[in-house]
């Protein structure tokens, strides 16, 4: 399927139900539809042929959302641009991809103004919500096309996105992700969690990422998508209780919030069937007070841009025995290989290892890229083995649940003996005082590495770097335990919500 079929066969349930909300106004499928084909046709008007890359810069809005369909109809390439990354790393984007054509949002003007003159094969600049010097304002922008022309077809199994990874760690590259990759993602959504009829999805974190292809699985059932412009936790909670919102996605960072909010306990939750989370480690100890308070509707994925969102999957029930209680033991994993996909654990001789055992963990499957674009170096290392090597060292325990140590790249090694950043970073968010933290190893005349820790501290929380270094030891032990613990008002995060490690490691480096 491509990415317009989605919208199509929402429409298909029926055209007058609402599709995309926002600030309380509605458009129906029927209106979605027409919005998107002219879309389509005002790209072909400006010289746009199948597989040309169209870029999009913006929050959430649903006109951006739907010229996400309008490219799909005219055979282009979606190529998602986030508004939080540097300016040089866009520019380095948008030149890798060749994007002929760039729709944006007023507030982005400066920088577009910044990274316009270095791209020479970006013709065709279009603001979605005003006006702008040397770019078309969206409304005459859709006069140019024609309504008589017919859309080009396209097959199914065609690039339809590329998206850009690795810019916190190294060059970025762009992910190519075609329509059987997309259909298998949002099969596996499907299949994985609870949905029933007519769902309706609260869209907060950026549909650039994971909440923007969770929309697919939405629209195929002929749900709504409630649109958040701006992320806003008190907002958040009115919207699902006004709404009866059923499904939403938030990472880890922004459930913490969530869960300190006033308002949560006073909130009817009631309607919600799955709250998916992801995108980061998340405390177990938080995890088990959302599900207590939020309810047993919190449901985690795991993957990556490359595999999208569904390497593994753990629904609600997976969070409970049988007998009801709260599987403690799970909270930590990243749940079950999903359907449709192989998962293993690989040694660095290539060999898959039996379950138990710690390895990096591959992937196989219609869910996995079609490579980086214009890279192939890159895509034979990640590809090697016939896996795809997703860079997290984990195992498999005796029931299936997957289990991630650490990213390969952050295993410490301080006195020979291997230490994984994240099982110290597990140790210290079941801290009461503890929001969130990050582990890595600096260099040691003594250790080789030594651990260091980060730790952010709940709001209006205490803890003292000593006490926070013997909790950790009380349950790893001492080469487990920071040497160097320091408390940070804020850890650096990304446009995601990830902390940034090699900005942690700079600013210490540095001071």
């Amino acid at each position: 399927m491509q990415l317009a079929e989605y919208l199509d066969k929402g429409a298909s349930l029926g055209g007058d139900r609402p599709c995309l909300t926002t600030r309380g106004e509605s458009l129906s499928y029927a209106e979605v539809q027409e919005a998107s084909w002219r879309t389509a046709q005002a790209l072909m008007a400006s010289g746009i042929r199948p597989g040309d890359r169209v870029a999009v810069l913006s929050a959430n809005d649903p006109t951006a959302l739907t010229s996400v369909f309008g490219i799909s109809r005219a055979g282009a390439v979606w190529c998602p641009v986030n508004p939080r990354n540097e300016a040089s790393e866009n520019r380095q984007l948008l030149s890798m991809f060749g994007c002929r054509c760039l729709l944006f949002q007023e507030r982005f003007a400066p920088l577009v103004q910044r990274i316009r003159a270095e791209l020479p094969e970006l013709t065709t600049l279009v603001c979605l919500d005003g006006e702008v010097d040397g770019a078309l304002t969206f409304a005459d922008w859709i006069e140019l096309g024609d309504p008589d022309r017919t859309a080009p077809a396209v097959r199914g199994d065609e690039l339809c996105m590329l998206a850009g990874t690795g810019g916190t760690t190294g060059e970025p590259k762009g992910v190519r992700l075609t329509g059987t990759n997309m259909a298998t993602a949002t099969a596996l959504t499907l299949m994985s969690y609870p949905f029933g009829d007519r769902p309706r999805y609260l869209a907060l974190a950026p549909l650039t990422h994971s909440a923007g292809v969770l929309t697919w699985p939405i629209m195929s059932l002929g749900g709504e998508i409630v649109i958040m412009p701006e992320p806003d936790l008190g907002e958040f909670l009115r919207l699902v209780e006004r709404h009866r919102i059923t499904h939403a996605f938030l990472p880890p960072t922004v459930i913490y919030g969530l869960l300190d909010h006033p308002d949560l306990d006073s909130t009817d939750l009631s309607s919600l069937r799955c709250l998916w989370y992801g995108a980061a480690p998340m405390s177990p100890t938080r995890l088990q007070e959302a599900l207590e308070r939020i309810g047993p509707v919190l449901g985690q994925l795991f993957g990556q841009t490359e595999a999208p969102n569904m390497i593994a999957t753990m629904a609600p029930a997976d969070h409970f025995r049988a007998d009801g209680s709260v599987a403690v033991e799970r909270l930590s994993s990243a749940g079950r290989p999903s359907p449709l996909t192989q998962v293993a654990v690989m040694a660095e001789s290539g060999a898959l290892l039996p379950g138990g055992e710690r390895g990096e963990i591959v992937v196989r499957g219609p869910l996995v890229m079609d490579g980086y674009h214009e890279n192939p170096s890159a895509t034979a290392e990640v590809s090697r083995h016939g896996w795809h090597h997703t860079g997290d060292i984990g195992y498999l325990d005796e029931d299936g649940f997957l289990f991630i140590v650490d990213r390969a790249k952050d295993m410490i090694i301080t006195g020979g003996f291997n230490v994984y950043s994240a099982e110290v970073e597990q140790a210290l968010r079941e801290h009461g005082s503890v929001q969130d933290c990050a582990v890595l190893g600096l260099p040691d005349e003594k250790w080789g590495e030594r651990v260091t820790a980060v730790v952010q501290l709940r709001t209006g929380r205490q803890a003292e770097p000593d006490d926070l270094a013997g909790f950790v030891k009380q349950r790893l032990g001492s080469v487990k335990t920071p040497k160097q613990l320091e408390i940070w008002p804020d850890l650096p995060r990304s446009k995601i919500g990830k902390v940034l490690k090699p900005e942690i490691r700079k600013q210490i480096l540095e001071n």
